[in-house]
Order: C-alpha cells, then structure tokens, then sequence
C-alpha cells in the first residue's frame, strides 16, 4: 500500500559517506570522490535546513573494524539534528558505542543480513525508533522480486531476494528501512521508484529513498512513491540542490514539508 503524501511531512536527509575520517561519494559504490569534512558539511546542511542527516563509515565493514567514534563524536557537538550512524555496526555493543558518541540513530546492513537475530536485539535494547536497517540491492530479473541484496559496502552478492528480506526486517519491528539501489546510485537519472515502491509495500516503517537523486523532480517523484525519508549526497555535496529551494519546491507540488527552525 503507497502512503498518501498528504497525511505525513517527508523529511530531508543528507548523506555524509565516510571513508578514512573525510566525507566522499562514488558512482554505484565506487570512484570514490572527496567531498569535503565531515563536521563542515553537518554545519552547513543543519543551518541549510536539512531534518536529519545519515553519517556511513563505507569501509569499516570490508576493512573489519569498528566505526570511527571520534568522528561521530565530532559531529555530534556540530548537530543541530538528529542524525544516523551506520558502518562497522556488526552488535549491540558496537551500536552502544555509537549511540554514547551522541549518535540518535543507528544503521546495520551486512551485519543484520549475516545474523538477523542483531535486528531483535538491536530494537530490544535501544527501542525501534533508534533502529534502521539498510538494504543494498541491485537490479537480477531472476528473483521473484527483481531484486538481489548486497552485503559488504555492495560488494557481495547474496543470491538473496531483496523484497523477501525487507519483509522478513518487517517483522523485527525496526524504525526505519533504507533502501539503497546498487543499480542508480550515484547516477543522478533518479531513484529506483519500483524499489521503493516495493520496499513500501513490504513494511511499516519509515521508507528511506537513497540512491540516484539527480533534480528536484526526483525528490518529488520518490515522496509520491512512498518514501518517508528522502537521502542524497551528491547534490548536496557539490551544491547542484540547494535544501531551501527544495523544500519550496516540494512544498509546491503539495508535499509537506519541515520548516525550518525560526523559518
């Protein structure tokens, strides 16, 4: 079932992908660019008006090391919202750790997949508002859904149903899903809006649209697809969309939208 655009306010999340303590983006999970600090570029989307803001260590999982806690500590007295960390989380302690680092929020992706008893833990000790899983897929015609689920910062293939596993994360009662397309991201041609799409109609939870904004119209386009949460890094990060101009141009075609504080 698609949610009506008109009963819930969509929320602005930019994306700061981490990767040796800078801020970076690739096209579909590699060419790796840098993008700037992390503690300037949280500065700046908190007064640009941005609602929450998503840290990713990207290498932590594939390097086997925890996430950089120095960095989320640092962002931490810079934000003025709440904000996710994800990246190297693999159980409840590591997720502890970033929580007292003065995360809100916390993502697991590889490690949810390999050991999906973390998600129940996870929700049980922290409560699922505190909660995302993160689904990182690519197009395969060859499973029911059209969707395979990718492990290790994209890396790995799993052979697993991506569709299939949203349901099954579903069922753990999470907060938030964040589903990346391997297939768009980075692109700019716009998200995947069947993955979405499906994604929203496998769950209950806040749907977080990632992967492949390019114009203001792919914002609008993931919002009426059933996204909850609209994440991008590349406009942002190399100023194509200002987050003012987008809220007002969301806001024009009738999506609501946070204000900014004092706005």
């Amino acid at each position: 079932m698609t949610a009506s655009t008109d009963q819930k306010t969509i929320r602005i999340m930019p994306c700061l992908d981490m990767q040796n303590g800078r801020v970076v983006k690739g096209v579909q999970f590699v060419d790796i660019k840098d993008a700037g600090d992390p503690v300037a570029c949280c500065q700046a989307y908190c007064a640009a008006g941005a609602d929450e803001l998503a840290l990713l260590d990207i290498t932590a999982t594939v390097e086997g090391r925890a996430t950089l806690l120095a960095v989320v500590r640092q962002v931490a007295e810079a934000a003025t919202v709440p904000f996710t960390v994800g990246g190297g989380i693999k159980d409840v302690a590591a997720a502890e750790a970033v929580l007292a680092a003065g995360a809100d929020n916390i993502s697991v992706s590889s490690a949810a997949f390999r050991k999906p008893e973390v998600i129940a833990e996870m929700v049980k000790a922290f409560g699922p508002e505190r909660v995302t899983v993160a689904v990182d897929a690519a197009v395969n015609q060859a499973l029911p859904s059209g969707y395979e689920v990718f492990i290790d910062g994209g890396r790995t293939a799993t052979g697993a149903d991506a569709v299939e596993w949203i349901k099954r994360i579903d069922g753990y009662g999470v907060g938030a899903i964040l589903p990346t397309s391997k297939t768009t991201d980075g692109v700019k041609t716009g998200y995947d809006l069947p993955l979405i799409r499906k994604t929203r109609a496998a769950t209950a939870a806040d749907v977080v649209a990632s992967g492949g904004a390019g114009t203001m119209e792919h914002f609008y386009a993931a919002a009426q697809a059933g996204a909850d949460i609209l994440l991008a890094a590349s406009v942002f990060h190399f100023n194509i969309i200002a987050i003012p101009e987008l809220k007002q141009y969301l806001a024009s075609r009738g999506i609501a939208v946070q204000a900014r504080p004092g706005a």
